[in-house]
């Protein structure tokens, strides 16, 4: 446990300066959009809104930081991190211009009907540049699925695995509003919960991987937690898309949201295990310290 841990915190971020930087871009381009929302008015007419440019940025800012995280962690050698990231910087900085000027000027980034050839084009690149982080994306999770990759850090890379597996439902929800042309499916149905959601994984699972390693708990007990956070959330996932595909609305009381509610509860639930574990040992510590 104690290697695992040395190992899994030395790894954090290193060698990945430029990803996190590009991350704090974006959280940057959301806090303008956020004030300017505030004080002059979110709707930027015919079809642009501040708000969906913030909450954008903001996702895809954390998105970059939380994958620099991990990236030390994927195995990869210099030459195929640096092509990693590099790729991913620049798809970045594109859906961060596009998202932000595109909404400034009253224009929807993605479905410019209206718009001029500029926007039709700028759009048609966008929707080439989703596919393309979702492609890199991929590339980059197979990567935590490599024998030495997980024999380096075994309960990390565990917590990765799955997130990476949630981050492909995202990716697929994404995909799925651009081909169906916008959110909305049937009467209520809204797909960007089911992509917004599936990415927090990478910050959700990891991150009780991190603290499971950092307790005095068996390591069976551990990697069993580290399971059902990681079944719990992809079930989850699995129960929200099937009622957006039925076209019914997540705040309803029927079986599928209540089971989506039930899995995440059941992921905070680990995770607060985790927590308390890992506090205990501190403290636990510091007592045979004093």
């Amino acid at each position: 446990m104690g290697t695992d841990k040395a190992q899994g915190e030395a790894g954090w971020f290193t060698g990945e300066k430029w990803m996190v930087a590009t991350g704090l871009l974006g959280f940057a381009l959301a806090l303008m959009c956020g004030v300017w929302a505030l004080i002059g008015g979110a709707e930027m007419p015919p079809d642009g809104n501040l708000w969906k440019a913030f909450s954008f940025n903001a996702a895809l800012g954390i998105f970059m930081l939380s994958t620099a995280a991990i990236s030390p962690l994927s195995g990869m050698g210099r030459k195929g991190r640096a092509f990693f990231r590099w790729s991913y910087i620049v798809l970045a900085l594109y859906s961060y211009f596009l998202e932000t000027v595109q909404n400034i000027r009253g224009v929807n980034p993605r479905f410019a009907e209206n718009g001029s050839t500029f926007d039709i084009i700028a759009a048609g690149v966008f929707g080439l540049v989703a596919l393309l982080l979702a492609g890199y994306y991929l590339l980059f999770a197979i990567q935590f699925f490599k024998r030495t990759t997980y024999e380096a850090n075994p309960e990390l890379v565990l917590g990765i695995r799955y997130a990476m597996v949630s981050i492909m439902v995202a990716f697929a929800g994404g995909i799925s509003i651009s081909m169906n042309g916008g959110r909305f499916i049937g009467a209520e149905g809204n797909l960007i919960w089911l992509h917004g959601m599936g990415f927090h994984a990478i910050q959700a699972l990891p991150f009780i991987a991190w603290l499971a390693v950092g307790s005095a708990l068996p390591a069976a007990f551990r990697r069993t937690l580290i399971h059902v956070s990681g079944i719990a959330f992809f079930l989850g996932l699995l129960a929200m898309g099937w009622q957006t595909l039925l076209g019914r609305p997540l705040l309803e009381w029927s079986a599928l949201p209540l089971a989506a509610a039930a899995c995440f509860i059941l992921v905070t639930a680990a995770g607060a295990r985790s927590l308390f574990a890992e506090r205990q040992r501190r403290s636990d510590g510091k007592g045979i310290s004093a």
